[in-house]
């Protein structure tokens, strides 16, 4: 879809065309198109299957606005999912203690403007890609805050931040390659980034999860959020308190560094096993002192305990038995057990969890967890009853 199929679609006669692309969702492609066609030339019939299909993916991230939305293909996958979005515009309006102006550098479809301008801010938001930039805007006009939010075409690195309240970033983490996870490979680059935090008198610089620690500043506080259990991002806050925070969405928990260090020892009836935006954090002390645990390996993020106790930042798992690691041990225990549907977990383990699926060669009609991880620096295998937590 180039950006001249894009803005027919925005006509009425291609918005009519996108109607009736959704209502063939679902159906043979080749009739879809065929049937199109028929009314509509080839080019907006192909744009307008491909914002259909994009649509219905994008309920996932953006629920029921997805469908009155626009997409491109990168532009979804990278785009902020909407809890998150709305979290940060929570946090920022905290900050600046009310309405703002807020710069959007390499915005993207939109996904983060649109949270910001619901919350009563003023964006001007910036894009490099003409295609992308247009999506933007027809997402602002479809979701009512055109008012409070201006896309143009230019250079992130040409964003002013210092005449804005705040500076909100989001630079692209995709190269002709695929998806990088090397900061200097952003789009701008990251010293680019960093001399717009710099001049901005707060900012929200949103990362991969995974950013090397080395590249956080020592003046930031660092934010992974996970969504129903899956870490999904995390984002540079300037200036705040230096340090790291896990936050859990939908329910909003936030769990900051309190000094403690978690105790190692024996391994215990219950295993936890801490949210991943926690670990990520360096917050497994935290959440080990929450349920009374320890570490039975130094090295390793599982906790274990006596007793069950509930918290939103680990998952419980009950211990049947613990084994040294033995392919032969382990499939003899779970055909005991009759246990034919196992949920492999492992931390800190090489074994390759669908090669040991394969030659562990279940059979049975009840379920377990099993988890590959070392105690004391040997690999032991725990076997663990019943279906995982919700």
């Amino acid at each position: 879809m180039d950006l001249d199929a894009f803005l027919d679609l925005l006509t009425p006669r291609g918005r009519k065309a996108l109607d009736e692309a959704v209502e063939l969702g679902g159906s043979d492609p080749v009739k879809a198109a065929t049937r199109l066609r028929k009314t509509y030339d080839s080019a907006l019939t192909s744009a307008a299957l491909t914002q259909a299909g994009l649509r219905e993916r994008a309920v996932a991230k953006f629920g029921d606005d997805a469908r009155v939305m626009y997409f491109t293909p990168h532009g979804l996958e990278q785009s902020t999912r909407a809890e998150v979005a709305k979290h940060r515009a929570r946090r920022l309006t905290a900050a600046v203690r009310g309405a703002a102006r807020v710069a959007d550098a390499c915005c993207g479809i939109g996904g983060d403007a649109l949270e910001l301008a619901r919350a009563g801010h003023h964006v001007d938001a910036v894009e490099l890609d003409p295609l992308t930039a247009a999506v933007a805007r027809a997402n602002a006009e479809a979701l009512g805050v055109g008012e409070r939010v201006r896309v143009r075409v230019g250079d992130a690195a040409e964003v002013a931040p210092e005449e804005y309240d705040a500076l909100f970033a989001d630079p692209a983490r995709r190269t002709a390659r695929g998806r990088t996870f090397d900061p200097q490979a952003y789009s701008p680059p990251w010293p680019v980034v960093m001399d717009l935090v710099g001049r901005a008198r707060m900012s929200c610089l949103k990362v991969a999860p995974g950013i090397p620690y080395e590249y956080i500043p020592e003046a930031a506080e660092a934010e992974w959020v996970s969504y129903k259990g899956e870490v999904k991002e995390a984002a540079l806050w300037t200036p705040g308190q230096a340090g790291r925070r896990a936050t859990l969405l939908p329910g909003g928990q936030t769990l900051t560094p309190t000094g403690v260090r978690a105790a190692v020892g024996e391994l215990g009836r219950y295993v936890y096993e801490p949210d991943g935006a926690a670990i990520r954090a360096h917050l497994v002390g935290e959440v080990a002192e929450m349920v009374g645990g320890r570490l039975a390996d130094p090295m390793i993020a599982y906790i274990t305990g006596d007793e069950p106790v509930d918290t939103p930042w680990a998952s419980r798992y009950e211990v049947d038995e613990a084994l040294p690691f033995s392919l032969k041990r382990l499939r003899a225990a779970l055909r005991a057990r009759e246990i034919g549907n196992v949920t492999i977990k492992k931390r800190g383990s090489a074994v390759d969890i669908e090669r040991l699926r394969r030659d562990l060669r279940l059979s049975g009609d009840k379920s377990g967890v099993i988890i590959l991880t070392r105690i004391m620096n040997h690999p032991f295998v725990l076997i663990c009853l019943g279906l995982p937590p919700a």
